[in-house]
């Protein structure tokens, strides 16, 4: 599975973290941005990024991890593309239920929640990654639904 990982400054030192907590567990993970920390850099050019990166990647399951300060504006950004399905989680039921039911393919994480809790975003992160989708066909139905908005 490959990861795309990005984050504007309100969330930049989350995803240092995050980053080296992915590569260490063998994932092929890409940082997609800021590649530094810049307190004028804005979430929806990263989101995109990351955004299209998925929708264009030929693996099986490509995902995206993108962290800002409250996760919502990242979650905003991403949800305009076709085929996205992006959700601001900061625990680690929804993280199950987001992947089982709705199959999100872009988890946006809250910095400001979730960046003193090292244990809650690694066991939000490994539950979303580790959770597949159930494919229902209520579920299929709903995303295509969802495509058909953008």
């Amino acid at each position: 599975m490959k990861l795309y990982l990005g984050s504007d400054h309100g969330g930049f030192r989350l995803k240092e973290a995050v980053f080296a907590y992915l590569s260490k567990r063998g994932y092929d993970v890409e940082d997609v941005g800021d590649k530094e920390l810049d307190p004028h850099d804005d979430f929806p050019e990263f989101a995109a990024i990351a955004c299209v990166k998925v929708i264009g990647d030929e693996d099986i399951d490509p995902r995206a991890i993108l962290i800002c300060t409250g996760g919502q504006g990242m979650a905003m950004a991403a949800n305009r593309f076709r085929g996205i399905r992006a959700s601001v989680i900061w625990d680690e039921e929804e993280a199950k239920i987001t992947r089982h039911d709705n199959d999100s393919n872009v988890l946006c994480l809250p910095a400001r929640i979730l960046e003193k809790d090292e244990d809650e975003w690694k066991a939000i992160i490994d539950r979303w990654i580790e959770t597949p989708f159930a494919g229902a066909a209520r579920y299929r139905r709903r995303n295509k639904q969802l495509d058909e908005l953008a």
